[in-house]
């Protein structure tokens, strides 16, 4: 089986139709979701119904749940809490529902896997993986997870892998799993907003069969998601990083 996995769209459906265009040429068996679909972006409606369509399971993002009330974002800066609070206006009630319903993490173990925005040690809490360290609190977990975990939130892709004891990064597009005692965590990219300083959309395929995870990579209009973020008022920033690819 071979499924599509992605991440963090961030209100950006230029990105969001281009990976679409990519996934379906890639004919996967399925097609999975890592969780903010809204945030930043200038997009936040258009790209809830096409997640909604595209998606057959979705996990909550942090923007996500902060759109849905279902966490606290005082502590966000302010452009960013502001363009949430337009996103929330923006989306209506069935998306804020939608958002709302959705789960922390997403459990498929007959395809040994798990799906979560952020660490799964505490999903409620998004915590990032973007290190080796981060990776090495999963250690505590270690035993319970599947053999791989797919997460979004940090707009990076990286690969780690848990093994006797230690965690350690695993630098390639193409990534071998194995049945045996490792387990692995893959950080998705992003589609909407990449931070690696690659400023395509991204995505992964996971082939069940063959235990491998192969990225994507994909160019799209990011003058027209860039104008949008300005038409709406948003952050400058906003706009200038989907150029910079960060």
């Amino acid at each position: 089986m071979r499924i599509g996995v992605f991440s963090d769209v961030h209100a950006n459906m230029e990105a969001l139709a281009a990976v679409r265009t990519a996934l379906v040429a890639e004919s996967p068996d399925m097609i999975v979701c890592l969780g903010d679909t809204v945030g930043y972006g200038g997009s936040p409606a258009e790209c809830c119904r096409a997640v909604r369509a595209l998606a057959s399971v979705t996990v909550v993002g942090n923007h996500d749940a902060a759109v849905a009330s279902r966490m606290n974002y005082s502590y966000y800066y302010e452009s960013a809490r502001r363009i949430l609070d337009e996103h929330a206006r923006l989306i209506g009630r069935d998306h804020q529902e939608w958002l709302g319903s959705l789960p922390y993490t997403y459990d498929m173990p007959e395809h040994h896997m798990l799906l979560s925005h952020g660490s799964p040690l505490r999903p409620d809490a998004f915590d990032y993986i973007f290190e080796v360290e981060h990776a090495q609190r999963l250690l505590e977990i270690e035993e319970k997870l599947p053999v791989v975990t797919f997460i979004g939130h940090s707009h990076l892709y990286r690969c780690y892998v848990l093994e006797r004891g230690d965690a350690y990064e695993v630098t390639s597009a193409r990534v071998k799993l194995s049945r045996d005692a490792p387990r692995h965590v893959i950080s998705v990219g992003s589609v909407g907003q990449p931070r690696d300083l690659d400023n395509r959309a991204s995505f992964v395929i996971y082939d069940t069969d063959a235990m491998e995870v192969v990225l994507t990579r994909v160019e799209y209009d990011i003058e027209a998601a860039s104008e949008k973020i300005l038409g709406m008022r948003g952050d400058p920033n906003f706009s200038e990083r989907l150029l910079l690819g960060w």
